[in-house]
């Protein structure tokens, strides 16, 4: 995997990253810190990032149990280390998953194996921050 990330320019504290996969992401910083605000702050994309890993896994697993998932939610409320390097420290998920008949042990399932097995960015995250997870089934 692959990314470069390129400072845009003098004025603010925009950054443009261009994947290996070919897309491109805009970073911005706050104006208090010297950005311009016109674009997520990079912990902000690590932290969506996370969310659409753990999604990802969820949506495929129930797939693949036969599920018939028509929507993955995940709402990421994270807490930040006060002092520098300020690292996640608490990351509490928020899964709400929507489909026809879904059965809640298999959605159980299914956030229980990205967790534990899959999500490589939650792995990651869990070296700093404490985990907490819950999650609701809403019919379609």
């Amino acid at each position: 995997m692959e990314c470069t990330v390129k400072w845009t320019g003098l004025n603010g504290m925009s950054f443009l990253a261009e994947t290996g996969s070919g897309h491109a992401v805009l970073m911005d910083g706050a104006v208090e810190g010297g950005g311009n605000n016109l674009a997520p702050r990079p912990m902000e994309m690590v932290l969506a990032g996370t969310g659409a890993c753990t999604a990802y896994d969820v949506v495929l697993i129930l797939r693949k149990s036969g599920q018939d998932i028509r929507g993955c939610e995940v709402q990421l409320k994270a807490q930040r280390a006060e002092t520098d390097p300020k690292v996640f420290t608490a990351i509490h998920f928020h899964f709400v998953v929507r489909g026809r008949e879904l059965k809640a042990n298999l959605v159980e399932r299914a956030i229980k194996l990205s967790h534990d097995k899959y999500c490589s960015a939650t792995a990651m995250l869990a070296g700093t921050a404490a985990i907490t997870i819950d999650w609701e089934v809403t019919a379609d």
